[in-house]
Protein backbone atom coordinates (compact mmCIF):
# COMPACT_ATOMS: atom_id res chain seq x y z
CA UNK A 1 0.00 0.00 0.00
CA UNK A 2 2.62 2.57 1.05
CA UNK A 3 5.02 1.34 -1.86
CA UNK A 4 1.87 2.22 -4.66
CA UNK A 5 1.66 5.49 -2.46
CA UNK A 6 5.09 6.38 -3.35
CA UNK A 7 4.85 5.33 -6.48
CA UNK A 8 1.72 6.85 -7.59
CA UNK A 9 3.59 10.59 -6.40
CA UNK A 10 6.71 9.54 -8.38
CA UNK A 11 4.16 8.78 -11.23
CA UNK A 12 2.43 12.29 -10.33
CA UNK A 13 5.45 14.00 -10.08
CA UNK A 14 7.39 13.21 -13.28
CA UNK A 15 3.62 13.91 -15.28
CA UNK A 16 4.20 17.40 -13.56
CA UNK A 17 7.59 17.56 -14.47
CA UNK A 18 7.25 16.62 -17.99
CA UNK A 19 4.07 19.05 -18.21
CA UNK A 20 6.15 21.76 -17.22
CA UNK A 21 8.98 20.94 -19.39
CA UNK A 22 7.39 21.10 -22.72
CA UNK A 23 5.52 24.03 -21.36
CA UNK A 24 9.15 25.44 -21.34
CA UNK A 25 9.92 24.58 -24.12
CA UNK A 26 7.37 26.00 -25.95
CA UNK A 27 8.24 29.28 -24.46
CA UNK A 28 11.44 29.35 -25.52
CA UNK A 29 10.16 27.98 -28.75
CA UNK A 30 7.68 31.43 -28.81
CA UNK A 31 10.74 33.86 -27.76
CA UNK A 32 12.79 32.04 -30.50
CA UNK A 33 10.54 32.94 -33.02
CA UNK A 34 9.51 36.73 -31.80
CA UNK A 35 13.40 37.52 -31.44
CA UNK A 36 13.63 36.11 -35.04
CA UNK A 37 10.67 38.11 -36.71
CA UNK A 38 11.71 40.93 -34.57
CA UNK A 39 15.12 41.12 -36.37
CA UNK A 40 13.90 40.32 -39.77
CA UNK A 41 11.64 43.21 -39.12
CA UNK A 42 14.26 45.37 -38.65
CA UNK A 43 16.36 44.21 -41.37
CA UNK A 44 13.53 44.77 -43.80
CA UNK A 45 13.95 44.04 -47.63
CA UNK A 46 16.58 41.90 -48.64
CA UNK A 47 19.49 44.03 -50.12
CA UNK A 48 19.10 45.10 -53.34
CA UNK A 49 21.82 46.55 -56.41
CA UNK A 50 20.10 48.65 -58.01
CA UNK A 51 18.41 50.57 -55.13
CA UNK A 52 22.44 50.73 -53.92
CA UNK A 53 23.20 52.25 -56.94
CA UNK A 54 20.05 54.87 -57.15
CA UNK A 55 22.01 55.90 -53.21
CA UNK A 56 25.22 56.10 -54.57
CA UNK A 57 23.52 58.67 -57.90
CA UNK A 58 21.19 60.51 -55.58
CA UNK A 59 23.25 61.04 -52.18
CA UNK A 60 24.73 63.96 -52.75
CA UNK A 61 21.57 65.77 -53.40
CA UNK A 62 20.06 64.50 -50.40
CA UNK A 63 23.10 66.01 -48.53
CA UNK A 64 22.47 69.41 -50.17
CA UNK A 65 18.79 69.45 -49.26
CA UNK A 66 19.08 68.76 -45.75
CA UNK A 67 21.74 71.26 -45.30
CA UNK A 68 19.94 73.77 -47.04
CA UNK A 69 16.37 72.91 -45.65
CA UNK A 70 16.48 70.78 -42.56
CA UNK A 71 15.39 67.53 -43.77
CA UNK A 72 17.19 64.51 -43.31
CA UNK A 73 18.95 63.27 -46.11
CA UNK A 74 17.82 59.55 -44.84
CA UNK A 75 14.12 60.57 -45.11
CA UNK A 76 14.74 61.88 -48.44
CA UNK A 77 16.79 59.49 -49.70
CA UNK A 78 14.62 56.47 -48.43
CA UNK A 79 11.45 58.48 -50.18
CA UNK A 80 12.85 58.76 -53.15
CA UNK A 81 13.99 55.00 -53.66
CA UNK A 82 10.44 53.78 -52.05
CA UNK A 83 8.11 56.41 -54.42
CA UNK A 84 10.31 56.10 -57.44
CA UNK A 85 11.30 52.27 -57.49
CA UNK A 86 15.10 53.57 -57.12
CA UNK A 87 14.26 55.95 -60.25
CA UNK A 88 12.07 53.04 -62.58
CA UNK A 89 8.78 54.35 -62.26
CA UNK A 90 7.23 55.65 -65.23
CA UNK A 91 7.12 59.08 -63.00
CA UNK A 92 10.73 58.97 -62.44
CA UNK A 93 11.37 57.76 -65.60
CA UNK A 94 9.37 59.51 -67.97
CA UNK A 95 8.59 62.75 -66.07
CA UNK A 96 11.57 62.96 -63.58
CA UNK A 97 9.09 62.87 -60.52
CA UNK A 98 10.65 61.07 -57.99
CA UNK A 99 8.70 61.44 -55.06
CA UNK A 100 5.46 60.85 -56.24
CA UNK A 101 3.68 64.45 -55.79
CA UNK A 102 0.76 65.41 -57.37
CA UNK A 103 -0.29 68.58 -59.30
CA UNK A 104 -2.12 70.47 -56.78
CA UNK A 105 -1.72 73.93 -57.41
CA UNK A 106 1.47 72.89 -59.99
CA UNK A 107 1.40 75.27 -63.11
CA UNK A 108 4.06 73.49 -64.94
CA UNK A 109 4.42 70.38 -67.05
CA UNK A 110 2.33 67.42 -66.16
CA UNK A 111 1.41 63.70 -66.81
CA UNK A 112 -1.92 61.45 -65.94
CA UNK A 113 -1.44 58.56 -64.00
CA UNK A 114 -3.40 55.78 -62.07
CA UNK A 115 -2.72 56.07 -58.40
CA UNK A 116 -5.33 56.17 -55.74
CA UNK A 117 -7.95 57.07 -58.27
CA UNK A 118 -7.91 56.85 -62.43
CA UNK A 119 -5.96 59.61 -64.23
CA UNK A 120 -4.77 61.41 -61.77
CA UNK A 121 -2.23 64.46 -62.92
CA UNK A 122 1.37 64.55 -61.67
CA UNK A 123 4.25 67.12 -61.72
CA UNK A 124 7.46 66.51 -64.67
CA UNK A 125 10.37 67.98 -63.65
CA UNK A 126 13.41 68.98 -66.18
CA UNK A 127 15.63 67.09 -64.35
CA UNK A 128 15.76 64.53 -61.23
CA UNK A 129 17.70 67.44 -59.09
CA UNK A 130 14.15 69.79 -59.57
CA UNK A 131 12.13 67.02 -58.12
CA UNK A 132 14.42 67.14 -55.23
CA UNK A 133 14.22 70.77 -54.86
CA UNK A 134 10.55 70.55 -55.15
CA UNK A 135 10.17 67.74 -52.61
CA UNK A 136 12.20 69.86 -50.18
CA UNK A 137 9.40 72.65 -50.63
CA UNK A 138 6.56 70.57 -50.85
CA UNK A 139 7.24 69.52 -47.26
CA UNK A 140 7.91 73.05 -45.87
CA UNK A 141 4.19 73.26 -46.24
CA UNK A 142 2.10 74.27 -42.60
CA UNK A 143 0.62 70.71 -43.19
CA UNK A 144 4.53 69.28 -42.37
CA UNK A 145 5.68 72.01 -40.37
CA UNK A 146 5.66 70.15 -36.91
CA UNK A 147 8.29 67.56 -38.34
CA UNK A 148 10.76 70.15 -38.46
CA UNK A 149 11.01 70.46 -34.51
CA UNK A 150 12.32 67.14 -34.68
CA UNK A 151 16.18 66.53 -34.84
CA UNK A 152 17.29 65.99 -38.06
CA UNK A 153 18.77 62.49 -36.69
CA UNK A 154 15.37 61.62 -35.37
CA UNK A 155 14.88 59.34 -38.49
CA UNK A 156 11.76 57.24 -36.96
CA UNK A 157 10.15 60.18 -35.73
CA UNK A 158 10.17 61.98 -39.81
CA UNK A 159 9.01 59.09 -41.20
CA UNK A 160 6.46 58.34 -38.39
CA UNK A 161 5.15 62.00 -38.65
CA UNK A 162 5.25 62.23 -42.73
CA UNK A 163 2.58 58.91 -42.21
CA UNK A 164 0.81 61.34 -39.57
CA UNK A 165 0.22 63.87 -41.77
CA UNK A 166 -1.04 62.63 -44.47
CA UNK A 167 2.29 62.34 -47.01
CA UNK A 168 1.22 58.80 -48.27
CA UNK A 169 -2.43 56.41 -47.58
CA UNK A 170 -0.13 53.07 -47.22
CA UNK A 171 -0.71 51.84 -43.94
CA UNK A 172 2.99 50.81 -43.79
CA UNK A 173 4.68 53.90 -44.83
CA UNK A 174 6.43 54.84 -41.96
CA UNK A 175 8.03 50.95 -41.51
CA UNK A 176 9.19 51.15 -45.00
CA UNK A 177 11.13 54.33 -44.71
CA UNK A 178 12.50 53.28 -41.71
CA UNK A 179 13.35 49.77 -42.98
CA UNK A 180 15.17 51.35 -46.04
CA UNK A 181 17.03 53.53 -43.73
CA UNK A 182 18.45 50.36 -41.56
CA UNK A 183 18.91 48.37 -44.40
CA UNK A 184 21.24 50.83 -46.42
CA UNK A 185 22.11 52.83 -43.36
CA UNK A 186 20.91 55.94 -44.81
CA UNK A 187 21.24 57.47 -41.67
CA UNK A 188 25.10 58.02 -42.10
CA UNK A 189 24.14 60.62 -44.50
CA UNK A 190 22.39 62.82 -41.48
CA UNK A 191 25.59 63.52 -40.16
CA UNK A 192 27.24 64.96 -43.41
CA UNK A 193 27.93 68.55 -43.97
CA UNK A 194 29.72 68.13 -47.21
CA UNK A 195 28.81 67.00 -50.94
CA UNK A 196 29.91 66.78 -54.25
CA UNK A 197 29.63 70.14 -55.98
CA UNK A 198 30.32 67.96 -59.48
CA UNK A 199 27.80 65.09 -58.63
CA UNK A 200 25.12 67.75 -58.18
CA UNK A 201 25.67 69.27 -61.60
CA UNK A 202 25.74 66.31 -63.23
CA UNK A 203 21.86 65.67 -61.88
CA UNK A 204 20.41 69.37 -62.25
CA UNK A 205 22.13 68.92 -66.53
CA UNK A 206 19.87 65.51 -66.40
CA UNK A 207 22.95 62.81 -66.05
CA UNK A 208 20.71 60.45 -64.15
CA UNK A 209 19.79 57.21 -63.46
CA UNK A 210 16.14 57.55 -65.38
CA UNK A 211 18.38 56.55 -68.66
CA UNK A 212 20.38 53.32 -67.08
CA UNK A 213 21.82 51.05 -69.50
CA UNK A 214 22.89 48.05 -67.92
CA UNK A 215 24.14 48.02 -64.09
CA UNK A 216 25.66 50.96 -63.16
CA UNK A 217 25.94 52.58 -66.68
CA UNK A 218 23.93 56.13 -66.81
CA UNK A 219 23.29 57.90 -70.51
CA UNK A 220 24.42 61.49 -70.84
CA UNK A 221 22.28 63.88 -71.57
CA UNK A 222 24.03 64.60 -74.78
CA UNK A 223 23.70 61.35 -75.66
CA UNK A 224 28.02 61.11 -76.50
CA UNK A 225 29.36 59.01 -73.59
CA UNK A 226 27.64 56.15 -71.45
CA UNK A 227 28.77 57.53 -67.35
CA UNK A 228 29.49 54.55 -65.95
CA UNK A 229 30.43 54.39 -62.04
CA UNK A 230 33.57 52.80 -60.08
CA UNK A 231 34.35 53.30 -56.55
CA UNK A 232 31.70 55.53 -55.89
CA UNK A 233 33.49 58.11 -58.48
CA UNK A 234 31.86 58.41 -62.48
CA UNK A 235 33.71 58.01 -65.48
CA UNK A 236 33.63 57.42 -69.05
CA UNK A 237 35.63 55.25 -72.05
CA UNK A 238 37.46 57.56 -74.37
CA UNK A 239 36.89 57.23 -77.35
CA UNK A 240 38.90 57.94 -80.82
CA UNK A 241 39.76 62.22 -81.06
CA UNK A 242 38.79 62.14 -77.92
CA UNK A 243 40.06 65.05 -75.38
CA UNK A 244 40.09 66.31 -72.34
CA UNK A 245 38.39 69.38 -73.96
CA UNK A 246 36.26 67.63 -75.36
CA UNK A 247 35.22 65.75 -72.62
CA UNK A 248 34.81 68.17 -70.34
CA UNK A 249 33.20 70.83 -72.37
CA UNK A 250 30.35 67.57 -72.66
CA UNK A 251 30.12 67.35 -69.20
CA UNK A 252 30.63 70.95 -68.22
CA UNK A 253 33.75 71.10 -66.37
CA UNK A 254 37.49 72.30 -66.39
CA UNK A 255 39.53 70.54 -69.08
CA UNK A 256 42.00 71.35 -66.41
CA UNK A 257 40.41 70.36 -63.57
CA UNK A 258 39.31 66.44 -65.56
CA UNK A 259 43.24 66.71 -66.50
CA UNK A 260 44.41 66.49 -63.01
CA UNK A 261 41.43 64.38 -61.86
CA UNK A 262 43.35 61.88 -63.99
CA UNK A 263 46.46 62.38 -62.61
CA UNK A 264 47.73 63.46 -66.51
CA UNK A 265 48.85 66.81 -68.21
CA UNK A 266 45.92 68.64 -69.93
CA UNK A 267 47.66 68.14 -73.62
CA UNK A 268 47.50 64.00 -72.97
CA UNK A 269 46.53 62.39 -75.89
CA UNK A 270 43.61 60.07 -74.54
CA UNK A 271 43.70 56.54 -75.98
CA UNK A 272 40.30 54.58 -77.69
CA UNK A 273 39.49 52.53 -74.10
CA UNK A 274 40.98 54.37 -71.70
CA UNK A 275 39.44 55.62 -68.36
CA UNK A 276 38.57 59.20 -67.65
CA UNK A 277 37.09 60.06 -64.49
CA UNK A 278 34.89 63.13 -64.16
CA UNK A 279 36.18 63.40 -60.76
CA UNK A 280 39.27 63.45 -57.77
CA UNK A 281 39.72 59.48 -57.29
CA UNK A 282 39.36 58.29 -53.78
CA UNK A 283 42.42 57.39 -51.60
CA UNK A 284 41.37 53.55 -51.78
CA UNK A 285 39.32 51.53 -53.40
CA UNK A 286 35.84 50.01 -52.44
CA UNK A 287 36.17 47.90 -49.49
CA UNK A 288 35.35 45.10 -50.90
CA UNK A 289 39.23 45.00 -51.99
CA UNK A 290 40.25 45.52 -48.15
CA UNK A 291 41.89 41.88 -48.16
CA UNK A 292 41.79 41.23 -52.04
CA UNK A 293 45.48 42.99 -53.14
CA UNK A 294 45.53 43.05 -57.10
CA UNK A 295 47.72 40.16 -58.64
CA UNK A 296 49.96 42.30 -61.74
CA UNK A 297 48.90 41.07 -64.82
CA UNK A 298 50.98 41.55 -68.25
CA UNK A 299 50.49 44.88 -69.94
CA UNK A 300 49.76 47.06 -66.29
CA UNK A 301 51.13 49.63 -64.29
CA UNK A 302 50.87 51.59 -61.11
CA UNK A 303 48.72 53.89 -63.10
CA UNK A 304 46.18 51.49 -64.85
CA UNK A 305 45.64 49.97 -61.68
CA UNK A 306 45.16 52.98 -59.94
CA UNK A 307 42.35 53.72 -63.23
CA UNK A 308 41.09 50.68 -62.67
CA UNK A 309 40.36 50.88 -59.12
CA UNK A 310 39.55 54.42 -59.06
CA UNK A 311 42.32 55.18 -56.67
CA UNK A 312 44.77 58.01 -56.56
CA UNK A 313 48.18 56.95 -58.66
CA UNK A 314 50.25 58.73 -55.45
CA UNK A 315 47.84 57.01 -52.50
CA UNK A 316 48.95 53.50 -54.50
CA UNK A 317 52.38 53.96 -54.16
CA UNK A 318 52.04 54.93 -50.18
CA UNK A 319 49.75 51.82 -49.56
CA UNK A 320 52.33 49.52 -51.08
CA UNK A 321 55.56 51.48 -49.68
CA UNK A 322 57.02 52.11 -53.37
CA UNK A 323 58.90 55.33 -54.71
CA UNK A 324 56.94 56.68 -58.19
CA UNK A 325 60.40 55.07 -60.14
CA UNK A 326 59.92 51.23 -58.59
CA UNK A 327 58.99 48.78 -61.34
CA UNK A 328 56.47 46.60 -60.85
CA UNK A 329 56.19 42.59 -61.89
CA UNK A 330 53.66 40.11 -63.18
CA UNK A 331 52.46 38.93 -60.35
CA UNK A 332 52.94 41.40 -57.87
CA UNK A 333 50.83 41.77 -55.06
CA UNK A 334 48.98 45.27 -55.13
CA UNK A 335 47.13 46.59 -51.89
CA UNK A 336 44.56 49.05 -53.35
CA UNK A 337 42.76 49.22 -49.94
Amino acid sequence: MITDKILNIHTSSGAVFLRFRYAFIRCVLFFLLLSFSLSAEAQGMAWNQRYQNYINTYRDVAIYEMLKYGIPASITMAQGILESGAGQSELARKGNNHFGIKCHDWRGPSMKRDDDEAGECFRVYASPFESYEDHSKFLLRPRYQRLFSLRKTDYVGWAKGLKACGYATNPRYAQLLIDLIRRYNLDALDNERHYDEAALRRIASGVSINAVISGNDIASSSGAHIVRMNNRNYYVIARDGDTFRSIAKEFGVSYRKLAKYNERGKKDVLRNGEIVYLEKKRTKADKSFKRRPHIVRPGESMYSIAQAYGVRLKSLYKKNNMSPDHTIHVGDRIRVY
